[in-house]
């Protein structure tokens, strides 16, 4: 198996980190963290335009790729850069589209995402607690189409998005895996109520509340026969992108931290050259190429054909960035000092990110024991 780039790949990496170099610095990312929109809108207009949204979704829907190893490339250099723009909204309403019943029918939003349009996937709910089938949300048919009720929790850009894709139970119990269909609720429809709110490491979020929220019968983008393995596939597409994402992030922070150690003197001689810290700075280089190896690991079974295999790799990817991740974030706070906690510093920044994003799409316990249990359920099918 082949895990480098394609020279495309490459290409696309070197174009974003220009780019995102030249014209995202951090203080630029304050401002818009800072604004109603909470990302700067320009910019995003950037990353569509030099193909960052094409390549996360397939060909079939007009994309470049869509496969594992250009959402790494496209979401490490957004973690390079902490770009909070709405990528992460693009590619999982994206690939949900590509899998759509009918999915001709969507065209029109295929073409919207390549515009630039802002989206957002609304599965997560207040008591699910990280758990992927726990869906109380209610979708009941009647002559004129589907009725929506529910409470939809921490919708990125849910506020600023055109529409939301929402999970929503035909049948079944709220922790079943069957019953569960995918709706495109537009932001017009009446009955969707919206509460916005900063998050802690930039960008927004929302709470939706479905209220009787009326829609025809064309707003079924995916059937509950097989909307838990499209949602399957959205949501290990999500965990590859954020452990990617992640990736980039401990790139920084620790080339930050070594630069510091290198820098800072005490004793008349650079605080690089004591063993103890050497120690400390060889355990977070061996964590971030344990973490760079699971998420290798993770886009090449993405392009595979076994969807069990494809489940694990992403979920060992999220724990590993929830260990190594948040561990690398704890040390190069307190390698910099008193310092390291400070707003001015980048690096307090990428902290921040790299412990957010282990809470994002269920935490490092929760994958390691989805981890346990796909590989139960291997030992049981070859049993």
């Amino acid at each position: 198996m082949d895990f480098n780039l394609t020279d495309d790949q490459r290409m696309l990496a070197e174009t974003l980190g220009r780019y995102l170099a030249q014209r995202y610095p951090i203080e630029r990312r304050h401002a818009a963290a800072a604004s109603a929109l909470g990302y700067d809108p320009d910019v995003w207009q950037g990353l569509v335009e030099l193909g960052a949204v094409a390549a996360l979704l397939p060909e079939a829907v007009g994309g470049l790729g869509g496969g594992g190893f250009d959402i790494m490339t496209v979401f490490e250099q957004a973690g390079r850069a902490l770009v909070q723009e709405p990528l992460l909204g693009a590619l999982l309403v994206g690939q949900a589209l590509a899998r759509a019943d009918e999915s001709e029918r969507w065209r029109g939003h295929w073409q919207r995402l390549h515009e630039g349009a802002v989206v957002a996937l609304a599965h997560a709910e207040p008591d699910a607690h990280h758990a992927r089938w726990s869906v109380a949300t209610v979708a009941q048919h009647n002559p004129a189409g589907w009725v929506l009720d529910g409470h939809k929790a921490v919708v990125p850009f849910g506020a600023q998005a055109q529409g939301w894709l929402v999970s929503a139970r035909v049948g079944g119990g709220v922790h079943e895996r069957d019953g569960i269909a995918l709706f495109w609720v537009p932001r017009s429809a009446p009955g969707a109520q919206l509460r916005d709110y900063r998050r802690i490491d930039g960008g927004r979020a929302a709470e939706l509340e479905l209220r009787t929220v009326q829609l025809d019968a064309h707003a079924l983008v995916v059937g509950p026969t097989r909307g838990a393995d499209v949602l399957d596939g959205v949501l290990d597409a999500g965990l590859l992108a954020l452990s990617a994402e992640a990736l980039g992030a401990m790139e920084v922070a620790f080339e930050h931290t070594r630069q510091h150690l290198q820098t800072r003197q005490q004793f008349g001689r650079p605080i690089g050259s004591f063993q103890a810290l050497q120690h400390r700075m060889v355990d977070l280089w061996m964590g971030l190429e344990q973490t760079r190896s699971a998420v290798i690991n993770a886009a090449a079974a993405w392009d595979g054909d076994d969807p069990m295999q494809r489940a694990w790799a992403c979920a060992a990817a999220k724990a590993s960035v929830g260990r190594h991740g948040t561990h690398l974030a704890e040390e190069a706070i307190q390698l910099h000092g008193g310092m390291g906690m400070t707003w001015e510093l980048p690096l307090a920044h990428y902290a921040k990110r790299l412990v957010m994003v282990d809470h994002e799409l269920g935490d490092e316990d929760h994958h390691l024991q989805r981890c346990i249990e796909l590989m139960r359920q291997r030992a049981a099918a070859s049993a």
